[in-house]
């Protein structure tokens, strides 16, 4: 009796969704075990805010190199090394927060390993995923984040409260060292019998890593050479590219932001704990994980039914993404209650989620070839919002304390979250201006 074949790349997604989601529990996770220890040990919101930002260092500066990388090497080994090199890091590393030189020099070798992981998914996605599936499939992956957020919000207080900070790491290193067991086990390249039009649609073993001058077959039998010259020129002075830069520069400003200090929030800002605040603190980023899905979903069935064009959709699920999120974002400091801000917290980020659709698809509809390339661009972009934003945040604070002797009136938050709010509505109209769904690089 044969079985019934399940598709290889629905297990590739499926895995780089897992992927995400163990990544951003780590994150997520180091956050809540920071500021649980660096509280403990009366480090100031300034200090916290430094180390906070210290992985997104390391972060930037591995984007381009692991999207040039996923186009050399391919995506699958360097998904897998990137893996191993984070799980090891956060297993070996105590955290003291005294130990300033051991965490920041952790969390540099944290954000190298993981600024890989997102170049190398997005050139795999490229490879193995036909373009009219590539919404969802993108937006699932990318969803991951949001759930793996969701759960360390969930479980890792508990965890902290039982086990102390330092288990959070054991967690985390466990999850990856796991995850990277499936992969080595599961992944491969696309063979081209996957996808028979593969050259023509974009996508396939067209996109697979070549050496320079290296003779590929083609569909009538004979041969051409190929080189892997990469247009930097043109990729770097392209419009759309630009489009999405700003866009995740502006996204990840407002999640990481949230990210790293809503836990502040709730505890000094509205007098919260997170540990008596049950499910609904995992609310926003399981809101993300909905609206994420929604919005692949969403975008694919306006594409595919000819509803409204490739370009249209992206500008249309992008704006309204980002200015709702915006409006809520203005709104957050408003709402005194915990009710009250996570709706807020959970609106804004749903709504960016569901602008990812929009820009953070987009460089697979001009540039599926070099999906990775544009992808660690746009995300060193991403990056440096990290490292401005969560730093920033952490000086504010700090300022506001002076002003008004603590953190739990509504004027310390106010430029925390009218910031993310006001470059929300600046890149949607950036997007609109410049992006495209054409194919614009062969």
């Amino acid at each position: 009796m044969n079985r019934m074949k399940f598709p290889k790349r629905y297990l590739i997604v499926i895995l780089t969704f897992v992927s995400t989601c163990v990544c951003y529990i780590e994150r997520v996770g180091f956050s809540i075990a920071y500021t649980v220890a660096a509280d403990a040990a009366g480090i100031n919101q300034s200090s916290k805010g430094t180390i906070l930002s210290t992985f997104y260092y390391g972060y930037a500066c591995s984007q381009v190199p692991g999207g040039w990388a996923a186009q050399k090497i391919g995506g699958r080994k360097v998904l897998l090394l990137s893996f191993v090199l984070w799980s090891s890091t956060c297993f070996l590393v105590p955290l003291d927060p005294n130990r300033v030189t051991a965490l920041v020099v952790a969390r540099l070798l944290v954000g190298v390993a993981q600024g890989f992981i997102f170049p190398s998914i997005h050139t795999v996605l490229a490879q193995w995923v036909p373009p009219h599936e590539r919404s969802r499939s993108v937006s699932l992956t990318t969803s991951g984040m949001y759930l793996g957020a969701a759960m360390g919000m969930l479980v890792l207080p508990s965890l902290v409260k039982l086990k102390g900070p330092q288990s959070v790491f054991l967690a985390e290193a466990a999850l990856g060292v796991m995850w990277s067991l499936l992969w080595f086990e599961y992944a491969t390249d696309p063979p081209r019998s996957e996808h028979p039009k593969a050259t023509a649609a974009g996508f396939g073993e067209s996109l697979l890593p070549t050496k320079a001058g290296q003779k590929i077959k083609v569909e009538n039998g004979g041969s051409t050479v190929r080189t892997t010259k990469i247009p930097w020129k043109r990729i770097l002075f392209s419009r759309p590219v630009w489009a999405i830069v700003v866009n995740n520069f502006t996204f990840h400003y407002a999640l990481y932001v949230l990210m790293n200090w809503l836990p502040t929030y709730f505890e000094q800002g509205l007098q919260l704990s997170l540990q008596e605040m049950g499910s609904s603190k995992m609310m926003p980023y399981f809101n993300m994980f909905i609206f994420s899905n929604i919005g692949g979903i969403l975008a694919d069935h306006l594409i595919t039914k000819r509803i409204m064009s490739v370009t249209k959709t992206r500008k249309f699920l992008n704006t309204v993404g980002f200015i709702v999120a915006s409006l809520a974002l203005m709104a957050l400091p408003i709402f005194r209650t915990s009710a009250g801000a996570i709706f807020c917290s959970s609106v804004a980020l749903g709504f960016l989620a569901l602008g990812r659709a929009g820009f953070a698809v987009n460089h697979m509809d001009f540039a599926p070839r070099y999906a990775g390339i544009v992808m660690g661009v746009s995300n060193t972009a991403g990056t440096l919002a990290g490292i401005i934003g969560v730093d920033m945040t952490g000086k504010l604070l700090e300022a506001a304390k002076v002003e008004y002797s603590d953190l739990s009136s509504p004027e310390s938050w106010r430029a925390v979250f009218f910031i993310p709010g006001l470059l929300c509505i600046f890149s949607s109209f950036i997007f609109l201006l410049f992006s495209t769904g054409e194919r614009i690089f062969d």
